[in-house]
């Protein structure tokens, strides 16, 4: 029985990767296609070098979203050798020769398990710096971004109850006109503002330097005012900070997300529900595919009328559905006052209850 056991335990391993794996391709290659097919007009028009859009775009274009749908390809995955064993009966007679469906069950965790510590060491420690060369390339042959640009009326919180406002920002001369910061107390009154006709980086320092300003400091009710030409100012924030779309979070690696976080939360920052959402998602993706595993098997390993393609239908239309409550609960998140932490893992908790629920009424 040992043996039959370990020869299961081969067989499901090898029909599971070997499907996953083919799945991934097939799906992949899909998909570079019709990215291509969108976008080759852009590519023409600015020239963009073949070496370039091979390498620095779709070699790290592929790796990218393979890792963000891989729990969809291990459901697909699973849904499909699954059914088409129960088909060919193949699940009857594993458990009629005494192996549990639980035992059953072990080869399965085995290949998600290997899947899913691909998935996170990828996601989150080699795949963000492939991001940024995916992310450059669009920029400069895609989107068309360029590297000096004009930013208008920039708000930000850069500490708790510290607001900086500018006007105009130059990415050219990192300059910022009609610059000002205020400063307001546990009340919300005003305690302090600096005003100042510019702000330019001084890389020296790295501080931003207000010139011909004026300060003005309210105590006790009473307004006090002191001018001069330039002083340094102590933001948190960067000219880096102004060069980034929303992807660029997707651009750090764990360690470099978590400390950017804690820059957030001294900010007081509301950017900090993007990079929250983008940790915890990292975290709890990998732990879908367990889940979307279990929900696979347990409803195609019995045999169906209609055939396999009634039982791959039906689990489309499930891994589909998970994917966009995800997105739903990531837009309350952002959006809404939904924790970030919750948001990311309330759809592996629903649909973990659905893989429960699935499990007792499969065949034993």
């Amino acid at each position: 029985m040992k043996v039959e056991k370990r020869t299961l335990d081969v067989f499901i391993i090898k029909k599971f990767l070997g499907t996953f794996f083919l799945a991934l391709v097939l799906i992949m290659g899909v998909a570079v296609i019709f990215d291509f097919s969108e976008k080759i007009d852009d590519f023409l028009e600015k020239e963009a070098p073949l070496r370039a859009i091979i390498f620095d775009y779709y070699l790290n274009f592929i790796p990218y979203f393979a890792t963000l749908f891989s729990p969809l390809f291990t459901f697909i995955s699973v849904i499909f050798f699954t059914s088409k064993m129960a088909y060919n009966t193949e699940i009857i007679a594993i458990l009629s020769s005494g192996i549990s469906f639980r035992r059953m069950m072990l080869p399965y965790f085995y290949s998600s398990l290997f899947i899913a510590v691909i998935a996170f060491m990828l996601t989150n420690f080699i795949i963000p710096h492939a991001n940024k060369e995916r992310i450059e390339f669009e920029d400069k042959y895609y989107r068309g971004r360029s590297g000096h640009y004009m930013t208008r009326n920039i708000h930000r919180q850069v500490y708790p109850n510290v607001y900086a406002f500018m006007e105009t920002y130059r990415s050219s001369a990192q300059i910022g006109t009609e610059f000002s910061l205020e400063r307001f107390n546990e009340k919300g009154e005003l305690e302090s503002k600096l005003m100042s006709t510019h702000v330019k980086w001084d890389s020296t320092i790295n501080k931003w330097s207000a010139r011909n300003y004026i300060i003005r400091d309210i105590i006790d009710g009473e307004e006090h005012i002191r001018r001069g030409r330039r002083i340094d100012t102590s933001l948190t924030i960067t000219p880096g900070d102004f060069e980034r779309g929303e992807d660029f979070v997707v651009t750090m690696n764990l360690i470099e997300l978590d400390d950017y976080i804690d820059v957030l939360k001294l900010q007081g920052s509301e950017e900090i529900r993007l990079c929250l959402n983008e940790k915890h998602k990292r975290i709890a993706n990998p732990f879908s595919i367990f889940i979307l595993t279990l929900i696979g098997v347990a409803l195609s390993s019995k045999k169906v009328r209609g055939g396999i393609g009634v039982q791959i239908g039906f689990g489309l239309a499930l891994s589909f559905s998970y994917i966009f409550f995800m997105q739903f609960a990531t837009q309350f998140s952002l959006k809404g006052n939904l924790n970030p932490m919750f948001a990311m893992w309330l759809p592996n908790i629903i649909y973990l209850s659905i893989a429960i629920l699935l499990y007792r009424r499969a065949p034993k």
